[in-house]
C-alpha cells in the first residue's frame, strides 16, 4: 500500500491531528428573505421513514418562487429539482417528486417533506428563493441512519470495477457509501485493511489500529488512494445500508447452499442478503454463534457480545467464513422475511 496517499483524520482519543482545507474567508451575505440558520442544519431519519427539511421565509417579496434541489456534485446535465412552488401552487419533479410534498404549517413555511425514504436520498438539499433580483438559499443535510460494511467479490480480493462495486452493493441491499458515511463508520469502530470504492469514484480504507501490513505505522485515519480509473482499476467495495422492514432468523440444521434456499422458502422467506444481516446485527443487536448461508453464497454469523468460542475476536461484528463450496453440508441458513 506504499503507493497510497494517506489522508489522516484522527479522533480525540488518538492525539488528534488533522489536515483541513480552509478556503479564503469571505464575508457572508446576510439573507433577507430566508431564515438562517435553518431550524435544523441536519435532519436524520431511517430508511422507510419520513423527513421534513426546514425552510422558512422571514417575509415574502411581491413575486417569488421557491425551488428545492438535491445537490449532486457528480451529476451531469440538468440539476436534480425536487419541487418548485410560488406560495400558492407547487409542482414536484424527478424521481423524488412522487414522495415529496410541502409542509405548509403556516403562510411562511416552504419546508420540504419526503416520505418512504430510500438510501439514495441521503445528501444535501438546497432551498432557494428566486425573485429575479435577490436570489438566496439555505442548505439542509438529510442523513439516512445506517451503517457501512465492507464487501468483497466471491472471486477474491480487489475484483470489482467501480460499476461492479456499485451493482454488488445494490444486490446486497445497499448503496456504495459516501466518504462522510465511511468517516462516520471509522469513528464508530470500522477498521478494515482492504481498499474499497466509494460512490464518488474514490478509493479508501479505514484504519483504527495501525499495523505494518495496512499502510504502515501511521496515525489512525482514513487511508486514501484518491480518484481511480472506474473501468480499469479493481478494488473491493464499501456499502451502506439501513434498517429494514423485515427480520432475519436462523434455520439450524446443517445444509448445503441449495438446501438452505429451500429451507428459507419453506418458512415463507428467502436467504438473507449481506446488508440485511448487517442491519439485523447493528440495529436489532442480532447475535448468533452459528455460521449460516446467505444469498450471495457466503457464510457469516453476527456477534454482538464477543466471546472466545465465537470467532475469538474481541470486537463485535459480522464474522465470515468466505464463500465455501456450496455442496458442503456444514452450515445453517440465515433467512429474511
Amino acid at each position: 500500500m506504499n503507493c497510497a496517499a494517506i489522508l489522516i483524520l484522527t479522533a480525540s482519543c488518538f492525539s488528534w491531528t488533522s489536515t483541513i482545507y480552509l478556503p479564503n474567508k469571505q464575508e457572508t451575505k446576510k439573507l433577507k428573505y430566508l431564515l438562517e440558520p435553518p431550524v435544523y442544519a441536519e435532519v436524520t431519519s431511517p430508511r422507510g421513514g419520513n423527513a421534513t427539511l426546514p425552510c422558512v421565509l422571514r417575509f415574502k417579496p411581491s413575486h417569488y418562487k421557491v425551488k428545492w434541489t438535491k445537490l449532486e456534485p457528480l451529476r451531469r446535465g440538468s440539476e436534480n429539482i425536487v419541487m418548485i412552488t410560488n406560495g400558492s401552487a407547487h409542482k414536484p419533479y424527478g424521481l423524488l417528486g412522487p414522495r415529496a410534498s410541502l409542509r405548509k404549517a403556516h403562510a411562511m413555511d416552504a419546508s420540504l417533506q419526503l416520505s418512504n425514504l430510500e438510501l439514495e436520498d441521503d445528501g444535501r438539499y438546497r432551498c432557494e428563493l428566486i425573485n429575479g433580483i435577490e436570489d438566496e438559499s439555505v442548505i439542509i443535510t438529510l442523513r439516512i441512519e445506517g451503517m457501512v460494511f465492507p464487501y468483497q467479490s466471491k472471486n477474491g480480493r480487489y475484483k470489482f470495477t467501480y460499476k461492479e462495486a456499485k451493482e454488488a452493493c445494490a444486490e446486497q441491499d445497499g448503496t456504495l457509501a459516501t466518504f462522510k458515511q465511511l468517516y462516520r463508520a471509522w469513528t464508530e469502530g470500522l477498521d478494515w485493511c482492504n481498499a474499497g470504492w466509494l460512490i464518488d469514484g474514490t478509493v479508501h480504507y479505514p484504519i483504527l489500529h495501525p499495523r505494518a501490513e495496512c499502510g504502515g505505522e501511521l496515525l489512525p485515519g482514513i487511508r486514501s488512494y484518491g480518484p481511480r480509473d472506474r473501468i480499469r482499476d479493481h478494488f473491493d467495495a464499501f456499502c451502506f445500508t439501513s434498517r429494514t422492514t423485515g427480520f432475519v432468523f436462523f434455520v439450524g440444521q446443517p445444509l448445503t447452499f441449495g438446501e438452505a434456499m429451500q429451507a428459507c422458502r419453506g418458512e415463507g422467506a428467502e436467504l438473507a442478503l449481506v446488508g440485511q444481516l448487517y442491519s439485523a446485527w447493528r440495529f436489532l443487536s442480532y447475535d448468533r454463534c452459528d455460521g449460516g448461508w446467505l444469498k450471495d453464497g457466503s457464510v457469516r454469523f453476527p456477534i454482538t457480545t464477543p466471546r472466545e468460542h465465537c470467532g475469538g475476536i474481541p470486537e463485535a461484528g459480522v464474522r465470515t467464513f468466505g464463500y465455501p463450496n456450496k455442496t458442503l453440508r456444514l452450515y445453517g441458513a440465515y433467512c429474511y422475511r
